[in-house]
């Protein structure tokens, strides 16, 4: 793989694979570590360029090193799953409701099932379409369609139980 391939391929998927590692992990910081490890490993490797293949490769590895990661730091990782927003003069009983809305969307994000929820949040965060969540996450349309379906009935759910 030439430098300029590399160079288009990092500028093409890095923000893909730090959304995928930060769907998995819950930490910006720990999936901008291990997004530009991904690429220090696929660059290490010395694969021939071929697209779809090595796009396939940097989500391997970014599963990969997240899984060797949480092992390595699983209270570490329970602990940075809070997000902290930067929330600027908004009335209390305002603040409250937000923040109560806030906490039960999180329990209910944390009781899916981490494929459920990876592929949730591709969907709604990075407005990914089904066959292209397929193809990052290297499973079938329809495994995207049941575990997006089975994320939503359950989202419902919790949201409702509120």
């Amino acid at each position: 793989m030439t430098t300029q391939e590399f160079k288009s391929l990092f500028d093409n998927y890095f923000d893909a694979i730090r959304n995928y590692l930060f769907y998995r992990s819950g930490d910006r910081e720990l999936s901008t570590d291990l997004a530009q490890d991904v690429f220090m490993r696929l660059w290490e490797k010395q694969v021939e360029f071929r697209l779809h293949e090595n796009v396939g490769l940097l989500y391997k590895i970014a599963s990969d090193l997240f899984v060797s990661r949480y092992r390595r730091h699983i209270l570490e990782l329970n602990y940075r799953k809070k997000i902290e927003f930067d929330l600027q003069e908004i009335p209390p009983d305002e603040q409250i409701q937000y923040n109560e809305l806030k906490e039960t969307y999180e329990k209910a994000l944390a009781r899916l099932s981490e494929k459920q929820r990876v592929v949730f949040l591709m969907s709604r965060m990075d407005e990914l379409k089904y066959h292209e969540i397929a193809e990052r996450l290297n499973i079938s349309i329809k495994a995207v369609e049941k575990r997006m379906n089975k994320a939503l009935a359950t989202l419902k759910e919790n949201l409702r139980t509120r």
